[in-house]
């Protein structure tokens, strides 16, 4: 048998993909790569505004897109949301677990419901839209690919989110742990780690320090001092990873995770 090009390894025409979080920065970025490697993609987010606009110009570079509004924390949205990708495009193929959030708060001034709302969002979500796409892989018969957003966080844990911490080590184990059992039903399982990348959703944060008096231009010097590329990542970085890590590329690698800190943990 004749090896695949490599333009037909990262060819994924006729895929179903779900890429949660996918209206706005990395999600975002995400869906475009998918789209443009022939994925259609469901996009699933809470802002149907911003998710039909990525529906939108998805169409109009060609690609197939959708958009669906669901809850990361319920059960019920990630088993509707897989069913509703097999029925829009013929089968679900590729899973990206990217929706999450980043409050910051100190250990101590932490309560019990954004402890909940952090981890419900950020590694109970990940964990029952990974089963709900599972079991119509499995159903199926055709195995495939997930892709969870962990952090370097994960690994590098950082002061006043420990919360978020937990939640993306959580995401690690939880990767592992799932490329291990379903393997036998060709299901891979890999993550990737993301460093600083600068979104929307960055600057929310940088609005959110001013708002409370802090200097926000201190947490980015922090940061600053330890890119060795001289520089934060760009969605697009993130988003061209998850497209290797979701093609034919990939086929004997499971349980991994691909650092994309721009060197980060080096420094």
């Amino acid at each position: 048998m004749a090896k695949k090009t490599i333009a037909q390894i990262f060819d994924l025409t006729g895929k179903g993909a779900i890429v949660t979080g996918g209206a706005m920065g990395i999600g975002r970025a995400i869906v475009m790569r998918l789209a443009e490697a022939g994925a259609s993609v469901m996009i699933v987010d809470i802002d149907m505004d911003a998710a039909n606009k990525v529906v939108q110009r998805v169409g109009e570079k060609g690609g197939k897109a959708q958009a669906v509004k669901a809850d990361i924390r319920s059960l019920a949205d990630a088993k509707r949301v897989a069913e509703a990708t097999v029925q829009a495009f013929g089968s679900l193929d590729i899973l990206v677990n990217n929706a999450g959030i980043y409050p910051i708060s100190k250990a101590l001034d932490t309560s019990e419901e954004l402890w909940d709302r952090v981890l419900d969002i950020n590694l109970k979500g990940t964990f029952f839209f990974c089963q709900a796409a599972a079991r119509e892989m499995v159903k199926a018969g055709h195995g495939g690919r997930i892709i969870n957003l962990a952090s370097i966080d994960a690994v590098h844990p950082m002061g006043d989110v420990s919360h978020y911490n937990a939640s993306k080590g959580g995401v690690l184990s939880l990767t592992k742990a799932l490329a291990l059992e379903w393997a036998p039903q060709g299901i891979i399982v890999n993550a990737i780690a993301p460093g600083s990348i600068w979104t929307p959703g960055s600057e929310k944060i940088r609005e959110q320090q001013e708002a409370a008096g802090k200097d926000p231009l201190e947490m980015l010097k922090k940061f600053q001092t330890r890119w060795p590329m001289g520089r934060p990542g760009e969605p697009d970085d993130i988003a061209k990873v998850v497209l290797f890590y979701a093609s034919e590329a990939v086929n004997y690698v499971t349980g991994t995770m691909l650092v994309v800190d721009g060197g980060y943990l080096l420094s």
